[in-house]
């Protein structure tokens, strides 16, 4: 499974383990256009075998979706008709934990600026997988098939 952290500039990528315990932030994308960021994320899922994706979903302060999250729904829709599950989380406040993530570990502002994005998609495909804990018999049908 993959987790997307869709900005206006980059897509920042993460994929779980197996078992789907845990997120581990891969790397940042450059955004070409919804149908070029759609090849983008449809090789890194034939690299990943997978077609589920969770896609943060940024909300404004009063829970609602805006214009953020119309846009990032217009890459999760493209992603969807190419064939892939999408599954939106809540991304609020995801890069707030990466940044903190990153300062607690002392990094740089330089490398923190090129790592960011990647950590905040672990973030959010973590808080997906927390809330969907894998049932046993998914767990082990998963752990025999090698697919993420």
């Amino acid at each position: 499974m993959l987790g997307l952290d869709v900005g206006s500039k980059t897509i920042g990528v993460a994929v779980s383990d197996e078992l789907r315990l845990c997120a581990h932030a891969v790397r940042t994308l450059a955004r070409q256009g919804t149908r070029g960021d759609v090849v983008q994320v449809a090789a890194l899922c034939q690299t990943y075998q997978t077609q589920e994706l969770v896609v943060g979903l940024p909300y404004d302060c009063e829970g609602n979706e805006g214009k953020r999250a119309a846009r990032v729904r217009v890459l999760g829709d493209a992603l969807a008709a190419a064939g892939m599950q999408v599954s939106y989380q809540d991304e609020s406040f995801s890069t707030v934990e990466a940044e903190e993530h990153l300062l607690a570990a002392d990094m740089s502002r330089a490398r923190r600026k090129q790592v960011i994005d990647k950590l905040a998609a672990a973030v959010i495909l973590q808080a997906w997988l927390d809330a969907h804990p894998p049932t046993a018999a998914a767990a082990a049908g998963s752990a025999g098939e090698g697919s993420r």
